[in-house]
This record gives C-alpha cells, sequence and structure tokens, in this order.
C-alpha cells in the first residue's frame, strides 16, 4: 500500500512540475499573441484578453509604406536556408571524414572542437568583426551566413560523427566492392542512411538566425539587410518608440517557416534526436 501511495504522489509531483512548465512556457507566447491583436500600439495599454481583436499590425506589417518586414523577412529566410543547406553539406564532409578515416591529427581535431563548444560565442565577437571586415564581407548577408556555418561546425560534427559511427562500415566495403569510390560512398551510402541526423542539424541551423540578435546586430548595419531579429528591435529600442503590439505580431511570424520546416523533416526528427549520441 506504501509503495501505491508513493507512486501516486511520485506522478502527481511530475504532472505539477509539467503543469508548472507549461504555465510558465506558455504564459508569455499567450500575452505575445494577445498583444499583437491588440489595437493601438501601446505596451500599458494592451490587456491578456483583448475587448476587440483587431489585425491591423499585421496588416501593416505587410502593407505601410514605412514597414520594411518583408524585406527582413526575405533577408532571414535566404540566411536561414543558406546556412541550413551548407551546414549540412559541410558538416556531413568533416563528420565523415573523422568517422570513417585515421589521419594524423584525428583525435586533436576531435578535442579542439569539443573544446571549442565550452566558450560563449560573445568571446569571438571581435575576432569575427576584424575578420569580416579584412575579407571586406561586413554588413553583408554572405558575411553572416559565413559565421553561422563555421560557428556550427564543432557542435554539428560531434553530432554527425557519432551517428556516422552507428552505419556498419561493412556497407562502405560492399560499396567499394562494387566501384564506388569516397565521394560514391559518402552519397549513395552515408547520406542516405543519415537522413535523420541531418534532419535535425538542417533543421536547428534554419532556426538560428530567425532566433539570433547579437552577431546580426554587429555585422549589419544597412536597415536593407537587417534579419529580422535586428529589425524588429528597432520597433523598441529608440527612445519613443511605441510599436510595442507591431513587434509581437512581427514575432508571432518568425514561427511559420520554422513551423513548415519543422513539418517537413518531423518523421526523421525523433530517430535524429535521439542518434548521434554513441561514442566513437
Amino acid at each position: 500500500m506504501n509503495r501505491k501511495w508513493k507512486s501516486r504522489v511520485e506522478v502527481a509531483l511530475i504532472y505539477l512540475f509539467i503543469s508548472f512548465m507549461f504555465v510558465v512556457i506558455a504564459y508569455p507566447l499567450l500575452w505575445t499573441i494577445s498583444m499583437s491583436l491588440n489595437p493601438g500600439t501601446s505596451l500599458y495599454s494592451a490587456s491578456l484578453i483583448p475587448e476587440k481583436w483587431s489585425f491591423e499590425h499585421y496588416k501593416w506589417l505587410f502593407t505601410s509604406p514605412n514597414s520594411d518586414y518583408l524585406l527582413w523577412y526575405k533577408n532571414s529566410l535566404f540566411v536561414a536556408a543558406a546556412n541550413a543547406v551548407l551546414s549540412v553539406f559541410f558538416t556531413a564532409l568533416i563528420a565523415y571524414a573523422f568517422s570513417r578515416y585515421k589521419f594524423v591529427g584525428r583525435k586533436t581535431g576531435l578535442y579542439l572542437f569539443l573544446v571549442l563548444q565550452m566558450f560563449p560565442s560573445l568571446m569571438a565577437m571581435v575576432a569575427i568583426y576584424i575578420l569580416l571586415n579584412m575579407l571586406h564581407l561586413l554588413d553583408s548577408l554572405w558575411g553572416l551566413i559565413l559565421i553561422y556555418v563555421g560557428g556550427q561546425i564543432p557542435f554539428n560534427a560531434w553530432l554527425v560523427k557519432g551517428y556516422f559511427d552507428t552505419i556498419p562500415r561493412e556497407l562502405d566495403e560492399a560499396a567499394r566492392i562494387d566501384g564506388a569510390g569516397h565521394f560514391g560512398v559518402f552519397f549513395r551510402i552515408m547520406l542516405p542512411l543519415a537522413k535523420p541526423i541531418l534532419a535535425v542539424v538542417a533543421l536547428f541551423n534554419f532556426m538560428a538566425p530567425f532566433t539570433d540578435f547579437l552577431l546580426p546586430s554587429i555585422v549589419l548595419r544597412d536597415p536593407d539587410k537587417f534579419t529580422l531579429a535586428v529589425g524588429l528591435f528597432n520597433f523598441i529600442s529608440d527612445r519613443f518608440a511605441n510599436n510595442f503590439t507591431r513587434f509581437a505580431a512581427g514575432s508571432i511570424l518568425i514561427a511559420a517557416p520554422i513551423a513548415v520546416v519543422f513539418l517537413f523533416l518531423q518523421r526523421y526528427l525523433i530517430s535524429g534526436l535521439t542518434a548521434g549520441g554513441t561514442k566513437g
């Protein structure tokens, strides 16, 4: 009886914790949605349950001549798509090399990737700024993409390498017997079998440019090249700015392309998130 009572208490505590986390996550989201539907632009006049629902802020974002929201959206989509595709390609190549080949510096390189993940990205901002300035890529979307792709390689390479290690080497040997070269094995054997983990990498790298503010704010200066995070921040950063409801509407719409990509890749995500953690 005591064991049964103890089990009930544990289950109740689990549900209590889940309910608490749901409130913590859902309450700010609910306020953001409600604020985007409140008429007017003031934060203080907004209410959790609007008396008069209005989509005027969403309409303003897309139709007002004073709004650059569509331009920022296009920039973010371009950076996100390029970042996802290039990160998947280069990460897969690097992970394949570390998983399947033995070469001088292999173990050192893996440990170096691990060490690089321990330092916050803020430490590299000065060096990134100087590097992009030397390459004449400052205030450039391609410069931003370059930093995103390079910065994600250490973590992604470890993740994908762990998944590649679970793929039997006998498949590589069988493909080589049939005449496949290094790239043949990579493109015809490894990539198709590694779709789950590559889908995880693609999703994470697609999401990053939509939610990151720090790096684009340092790299980009021209308002026509802003991403959504930087552009929307300008709605509320000025001293006399009073565009919190428009800011909320623009923030809600950020979730649309991420949701589309998630739905497209969801069949691979569960197995991909639980894989790649094997010791290699």
